[in-house]
């Protein structure tokens, strides 16, 4: 009988020499889902996914993916996963076609159905024009979309993408997530790494993970509503001057410049978050709009990453 959940890993950790680059991770991701990796370079995406899909084998800690034990029989499970690298690796030197052919070759795909297959993906990924192109000389959206079509050629139960949209242009990433949804839809589970935290609130449940370890975990909505701290947003012509009166009061856990505005981070323990920040502001002689803002992912990954930063500085 099937598990609910496609990957389950218990105290998961991968060290190479003197770096413990993932740290004591658990991980529960629903099967039919897309869970994210939220993090910067460096946090351990990569090498989670690549302990996942049975490419490293774990320091510490076990997994089982599709019910599969990981890392004993990693054998088994690659039939039945799709894995897409950030960097594309595909041959450049042959046509569209001719790699579809090769994959459709390396997972012994029924001969019988494969023309049907490649011809059913060149459509859905919008490459029926480029089947005859080198896949060297196309874009890098259309290079994304060869690489997607090629990790679901033999229609996965489990897809584990790694910063698979780092390459490519806005309107390239917001036509992979459609496709992800489709798949999603249709009853694969998708495992995707990304930094950007618009796609991270695309996904449907979400982990942060900095210096190897996982520092949140939930959908993008609970994480956002549950980060211990009061959102302040300060608007001001001058928001250096104002960054400046803010950034070291004791009461304030982090400042970040957007633009003309600053979104100001207090803990929840503080009571009147505004009369914190307009004090501030009134003694060092500015006169800014303030107002309390709901948090965003961003404001949620700085929360949760700071301790992590003071460990590790």
């Amino acid at each position: 009988m099937n598990s609910e959940f496609a990957i389950e890993a218990r105290g998961l950790s991968k060290v190479f020499g003197d770096l413990k680059a993932v740290d004591d991770l658990d991980l529960s991701v629903p099967r039919g889902q897309i869970y994210g990796f939220l993090g910067p370079n460096g946090s351990g995406k990569s090498t989670t996914i690549r302990m996942l899909c049975g490419l490293l084998t774990p320091t510490e800690g076990s997994a089982k993916v599709l019910d599969v034990e990981i890392p004993g029989h990693a054998r088994e499970l690659r039939p039945r996963i799709g894995y897409m690298t950030q960097k594309f690796s595909l041959f450049g030197d042959m046509t569209v076609l001719e790699n579809l052919q090769f994959i459709a070759e390396i997972y012994s795909f029924p001969k019988a159905d494969r023309k049907a297959r490649i011809e059913e993906l060149l459509n859905k990924y919008d490459l029926a024009g480029q089947r005859r192109q080198m896949a060297d000389t196309m874009s890098g959206g259309q290079r994304q979309r060869l690489a997607l079509a090629c990790a679901v050629l033999h229609r996965p139960e489990l897809l584990l993408l790694d910063e698979p949209t780092s390459a490519v242009d806005p309107q390239s990433r917001r036509d992979f997530w459609a496709n992800l949804f489709r798949l999603a839809e249709d009853g694969t589970t998708i495992l995707v790494s990304t930094h950007y935290m618009d796609e991270a609130e695309r996904c449907h449940r979400l982990a942060i993970l900095d210096h190897g370890v996982k520092v949140a975990d939930g959908t993008p909505q609970d994480l956002q509503q549950n980060t211990g701290m009061h959102v302040v947003e300060v608007t001001d012509d001058d928001p250096y001057l104002a960054q400046e009166a803010l950034h070291d009061l004791p009461e304030v856990a982090s400042v970040t410049q957007l633009g003309i505005r600053l979104r100001v981070l207090i803990p929840e323990s503080f009571d009147a978050p505004l009369d914190i920040v307009q004090g501030a502001l009134s003694r060092a002689g500015i006169n800014a709009h303030i107002a309390i803002a709901p948090a965003t992912l961003e404001d949620v990954f700085v929360a949760v990453t700071m301790g992590c930063e003071e460990r590790h500085s």
